[in-house]
């Protein structure tokens, strides 16, 4: 009878450490998201357009295809989509858990072990990439404009997240897409509780010199500086 007490006990004290963590971690995740970094940064006399773009849980940063600086359908390739289509003029980019993104296209389809891995970051990454032909500016979709030097650190930041053969080159996730436009590709870093894909695409805008949060794990804690 003792080691059954002593079993509940201790099965008590764990379920009542892993509630005060995880109400630990909402206070504190939303309470630093709302402290900003780069406040003061202005978009004046810039010309180069990105765009943060969220679906309600994870966010991309979408860039051009092309400019001087850059042209990424070299690497990314418009042959690697469903749709082939080259008649396009952005590309969003997001980084996110290997495993959660290719094995959890509907909210439905996620496991248990799927998101305990993701959590703990225990598997690989990601980046998936889709194809615009416009954006369109809504609560959902920031428009900002960026410097030449802005843009060039933010090239640099996404290049090096990809995890690339030893030829340099992106690697393709082929048989993999959410719909006719987008594809998959190898990744750097793992996901984690502390390190999201909202944390990736922060830390893009902080290397850009743009309003960002301290740290964030959600989408509102970027958009919540752009209303």
């Amino acid at each position: 009878m003792t080691s059954v007490k002593k079993g509940l006990k201790v099965i008590g004290w764990t379920v009542l450490g892993t509630i005060s963590f995880l109400v630990l971690y909402a206070f504190f995740a939303v309470l630093i998201s709302k402290i900003s970094v780069n406040s003061d940064v202005s978009q004046k006399d810039k010309e180069i357009e990105i765009f943060i773009l969220s679906n309600g849980v994870h966010t991309d940063i979408v860039v051009p295809i092309k400019n001087v600086y850059k042209d990424w359908s070299k690497e990314i390739r418009f042959q690697q989509t469903q749709s082939k289509d080259s008649l396009v003029k952005y590309l969003a980019f997001g980084w996110g858990d290997k495993g959660f993104y290719l094995n959890t296209p509907e909210w439905s389809d996620l496991k248990a072990s799927t998101a305990f891995k993701a959590a703990f970051g225990l598997s690989s990454s990601a980046m998936h990439t889709t194809f615009y032909k416009r954006m369109k500016e809504d609560e959902a979709c920031k428009k900002i404009k960026i410097s030449d030097e802005e843009y060039q650190r933010l090239v640099t930041y996404i290049s090096e997240s990809f995890n690339r053969d030893v030829y340099k080159n992106v690697q393709w996730i082929s048989g993999n897409s959410y719909g006719s436009r987008d594809a998959f590709y190898e990744a750097n870093g793992s996901y984690n509780l502390f390190y999201t894909c909202n944390t990736w695409a922060n830390n893009a805008l902080k290397i850009a010199n743009q309003k960002a949060s301290l740290w964030t794990v959600t989408d509102t804690g970027i958009l919540c500086h752009y209303q």
